[in-house]
């Protein structure tokens, strides 16, 4: 999922599928990126970026909603055309940006992380009765991550449908939990003696909600990703590219009986550089755990061990 920054990018201990939270492979896409629109709800295409050949790049596109009553999206849906690392959804209270237009290497902590994917295509159904709303009219920006392999220039977008419940059905609301550390420091390594580091956060999180999917979110130099609850291992990854999720699709879903989310990336560093947090998939690392959780009044974000949101 997310937050986040440029956050997701991308064996699997901990078992299930892509869910809303970041997984899966980069650097791969649909043909066109195209995905049917939903009946209820909405969809939102991405303009063309053109990555250059070996190209890094990170985008936002700036979107307002065209609901005009509130939804409960119980479905996303997404589609990434080759070139595509990964996307991420915020809501912002306030555009960010003229609905429509593009910018450049843009990213956020301080919005509402929503959803996010690194597959080609990727769907995440939320549990019977469970939805996150989209007020009327939602602003929000798409954050793009791309990376072009090839040595001929890629046009890459991306498309997102929020497919919603039938005017008028009731529905239990959901939202993400995202973690984020800032204090990422691994000293500088050799191929024969990579240098190793630990980055974790121990984050405030209700007993009473009902988590139905978890991930954890590093990039290369990551050799490990856990989540606990208290003494309990809750998710563990040993690939930080596919790290899989922890799905829960029906009661008592998981709940963090201590109280307390506790995340941890382990590192292992071959180069003659000290890597520090940042968005690049290639010259940066991060630490995230991401999850989704019912009932909720809005979105939680935990920055190193503090709850930001």
């Amino acid at each position: 999922m997310t937050i986040l920054v440029a956050a997701a990018c991308g064996g699997d201990d901990g078992g299930g599928g892509g869910g809303g939270t970041p997984d899966g492979g980069g650097g791969g896409g649909t043909p066109d990126g195209s995905i049917t629109p939903p009946a209820d709800g909405f969809q939102i295409v991405t303009t063309d970026v053109t990555i250059p050949a070996g190209g890094e790049e990170t985008w936002c596109y700036f979107f307002q909603t065209p609901n005009t009553g509130e939804l409960g999206i119980t479905r996303w849906e997404s589609a990434m055309t080759p070139g595509s690392h990964h996307m991420i959804v915020y809501f912002t209270d306030q555009a960010a940006g003229t609905p429509g237009t593009l910018e450049e290497g843009c990213g956020s902590l301080s919005q509402i992380w929503t959803y996010a994917s690194q597959t080609p295509t990727q769907t995440f159904q939320m549990p019977d009765g469970v939805g996150m709303t989209v007020p009327p009219g939602q602003y929000g920006f798409i954050e793009m991550h791309y990376l072009n392999v090839t040595d001929e220039p890629l046009a890459a977008h991306v498309t997102l449908n929020g497919v919603a419940f039938a005017p008028g059905v009731p529905y239990t609301k959901a939202a993400a939990y995202v973690t984020y550390n800032t204090n990422i420091n691994i000293p500088p390594g050799t191929p024969q003696q990579p240098a190793t580091a630990t980055a974790t956060g121990s984050c405030d999180v209700s007993p009473a909600a009902k988590f139905f999917t978890l991930s954890t979110h590093a990039h290369k130099r990551a050799v490990r990703t856990e989540v606990r609850d208290g003494a309990s291992m809750v998710f563990q990854s040993t690939d930080w590219e596919h790290p899989g999720s922890m799905d829960w699709s029906a009661e008592p879903f998981y709940s963090f009986t201590s109280g307390k989310i506790d995340y941890r990336c382990d590192y292992s560093n071959p180069e003659a550089r000290t890597v520090r947090t940042g968005n690049s998939a290639e010259t940066d690392e991060m630490c995230m755990a991401v999850g989704y959780f019912f009932p909720a009044t809005g979105p939680k974000m935990c920055l190193n061990s503090t709850v930001v949101r």
